[in-house]
């Protein structure tokens, strides 16, 4: 503990716990393993005790109890428990967090089969069993239900635990780790963005590109026009900000749907089936052919898509003409006629919803982007879970954690439906192997 907190964090808990005390260290999951039945061998009888966690965000928390831990499986009162926080996202930030007078008796949990647990609901819930560490970390249950028995004084879990930089960096590291599958033997995996004009084709993998670079960026060419601004087949790919490696999929962007012009429905199957080259320039008068430069004649997995995403924006699912719908759903004859999992990413959610002007952090709390997911899932035949708020960077200069995790969040659910394609691609192999032999 000596190493994880300074002399001036030990002076703080010594205000706050009252008198003069010695800390010895008891247990330690790194030293001694993230296991109930240790936790409670090396700490129960002890009396007064002090829990500190840390996580990969250098954010420092934790509970302080007057009683002894046991293992009896009930609650133990304690007028004098605590809770605390000690740093925030690596910054000094010294906060106490004193039990209600009326939950006393919920101060701490104590159950054989749990680590430390504070609070009746449980206000700050550690692990129970045995955990394993991955990478040198343990990754704890999500344990925060806040402000139960302990007076928050507003302090949300994320303020608290720093619960979404560290969700934003498990996300991220899930990402930048994916690989499509071995057996198939392809670098990466491509995804197809198409949607209305000005709904955020482009401004998507922008959000996607900002994520990864660091900084908001706007590699693909976005905005609004009354004709669509992306005017070639552009196949982006994504690199890491540090080491500047491709990441293993790419993001395909279109022509914007139109209800007169646009993308042409036979244009969108040579994508589908990786005929069209990358950089292709549409050109409404001539449709795409065999006989373009580049034309790519016997495609291969590699060059196919794997997943589609609809991109449509919220605020205008309302007023969506029957006509768009009805070209929007010839498409997906096409695309389910070559299994391919579709995906809508519904953006522009901070236009239906004052609030999330503010906190996009809510969105999945809003009952009004909820109706949204349900209508558009409705409209398009596809199941709610496959419709993704989103809200993609357009005024903002800086990263925002909130609109971070929304955008990585719906591209690893893009991923993963990718990969059931590249699934039934390799069991499809494997059965036309069998009937060989």
């Amino acid at each position: 503990m000596a190493g994880l907190l300074q002399k001036e964090d030990f002076d703080e808990l010594l205000k706050w716990i009252g008198g003069r005390r010695k800390f010895r260290l008891l247990y330690k999951i790194t030293r001694d393993g993230c296991s109930a039945p240790t936790f409670h061998s090396k700490c129960d009888g002890k009396g007064m005790t002090v829990m500190v966690l840390s996580n990969p965000s250098d954010t420092v928390y934790g509970g302080f109890t007057s009683q002894s831990w046991t293992s009896a499986g009930a609650y133990v009162p304690d007028p004098k428990a605590f809770l605390f926080q000690l740093k925030f996202n690596g910054k000094s930030s010294y906060k106490q967090f004193a039990i209600k007078p009326e939950k006393i008796a919920y101060a701490v949990y104590c159950h054989s089969k749990y680590g430390p647990t504070f609070g009746d609901g449980y206000d700050l819930f550690t692990f129970s069993g045995n955990l394993t560490a991955c990478n040198g970390k343990f990754k704890f249950e999500k344990g925060c239900s806040l402000d139960n028995t302990y007076n928050m004084k507003g302090t949300d879990y994320s303020a608290f635990a720093n619960g979404n930089l560290q969700l934003m960096q498990e996300l991220k590291e899930e990402i930048e780790n994916y690989k499509p599958l071995e057996q198939l033997k392809i670098q990466q995996t491509k995804i197809l963005l198409i949607g209305q004009i000005g709904a955020g084709k482009s401004s998507f993998f922008n959000t996607i590109n900002s994520i990864f670079r660091g900084y908001v960026t706007s590699q693909a060419c976005s905005g609004t026009a009354e004709h669509s601004l992306t005017t070639q087949y552009w196949s982006y790919q994504v690199r890491n900000g540090q080491s500047r490696k491709p990441l293993n999929f790419r993001l395909c962007d279109t022509r914007g749907l139109e209800e007169g012009q646009g993308i042409d429905a036979q244009d969108v199957c040579y994508i589908l089936d990786g005929h069209t080259p990358d950089k292709y320039v549409f050109n409404p008068s001539l449709p795409l052919s065999s006989d373009i430069a580049g034309f790519i004649k016997a495609p291969k997995l590699k060059d196919r898509i794997h997943c589609v995403a609809f991109v449509l924006d919220a605020s205008s699912v309302d007023v969506m003409s029957e006509k768009m719908l009805e070209k929007i759903r010839k498409l997906q004859i096409a695309m389910n006629q070559r299994g391919l999992p579709q995906v809508v990413l519904l953006t522009k959610i901070d236009k239906i919803c004052a609030s999330l002007q503010d906190d996009v952090g809510l969105t999945y709390y809003i009952p009004t982007v909820q109706e949204h997911v349900d209508k558009v899932a409705a409209m398009i035949g596809l199941p709610r879970s496959h419709v993704i708020p989103v809200k993609n960077y357009e005024s903002e200069r800086e990263l925002n954690d909130n609109i971070n995790i929304l955008n990585l969040l719906a591209m690893q659910q893009i991923l993963h439906f990718a990969d059931d394609f590249l699934y039934n691609f390799l069991d499809d192999q494997d059965r036309e192997i069998s009937t060989a032999d």
